[in-house]
């Protein structure tokens, strides 16, 4: 299964930019977005279908904010759109799709540019902590894609001296993923990958991206489980539809 992870910051922006060529020819069985900013009813979804994809949403009750989608390719027993807590349901921040032995969840994780996020963004952290806590006991089988805004340690920063005052490289945020990954979840492109200067997302300002001055705040994480399932795993910053870039994983269950 080759899952693909992607926050497109805009969906309908991003196919204005050959987001469905791209699609076509990277070929994923499932994709995983975050930042749709659209109702599906906003989107013209025939381009996904005529391509093989069904589609799930998830969307923010705000237009033009956040959201959440799943495109895949093999039908899923079950979608769950949201966790059933109302704050996180109300920015439509969570989706998840279960099939036979895996379920796969696009997550979007609030950021902290202000104050008053900031306390959102470590909120949600929690309730998500205990929301997956709960979820492992009928489903251990799990892939949570998407974009966390943190980055994990020091090589997945560009600098981490200057940013380590920064919202995405708190020493709070860093401990709270660090605690994630540690309580049943494998960083599944560091454990096949430990070269520095791989990112997933640049600033738009002073040409970050062409000087390659990014941020690693996009995971797909793998129960831990599932370890021996993980074959390949790979960044994709050659895509350039978003500020961010896909995050692949792909698993074996033959």
């Amino acid at each position: 299964m080759k899952i693909l992870s992607y926050n497109v910051n805009g969906i309908r922006a991003a196919l204005n930019k050959g987001f469905a060529d791209w699609l076509k020819a990277a070929a994923p069985d499932v994709v995983c977005l975050q930042e749709t900013k659209a109702m599906a009813s906003q989107v013209d979804t025939a381009v996904f279908e005529d391509l093989g994809y069904e589609h799930y949403w998830h969307s923010a009750q705000k237009k033009g904010y956040s959201g959440v989608a799943i495109l895949t390719k093999v039908k899923p027993l079950n979608v769950t759109e949201g966790t059933g807590i109302s704050h996180m349901d109300f920015e439509g921040r969570v989706i998840r799709a279960d099939y036979e032995k895996v379920s796969v969840i696009s997550l979007y994780l609030p950021s902290g540019t202000n104050l008053d996020r900031l306390d959102y963004k470590f909120k949600f952290m929690d309730d998500f902590q205990s929301y997956i806590n709960e979820l492992k006991k009928e489903y251990p089988n799990l892939v949570i894609c998407g974009d966390y805004n943190i980055c994990h340690r020091a090589i997945d920063i560009h600098d981490p001296i200057r940013n380590k005052n920064v919202s995405g490289f708190l020493p709070e945020e860093r401990k709270w993923i660090d605690e994630f990954m540690n309580n049943g979840f494998i960083d599944s492109f560091r454990h096949l990958n430990s070269e520095p200067h791989q990112y997933s997302w640049w600033s738009y300002r002073a040409n970050a991206r062409n000087n390659n001055k990014g941020w690693r705040i996009d995971y797909n994480l793998v129960s831990e489980n599932l370890k021996n399932n993980i074959k390949r795993t790979y960044l994709l910053p050659d895509a350039r539809h978003s500020d961010h870039c896909p995050v692949g994983v792909e698993l074996d269950f033959t």
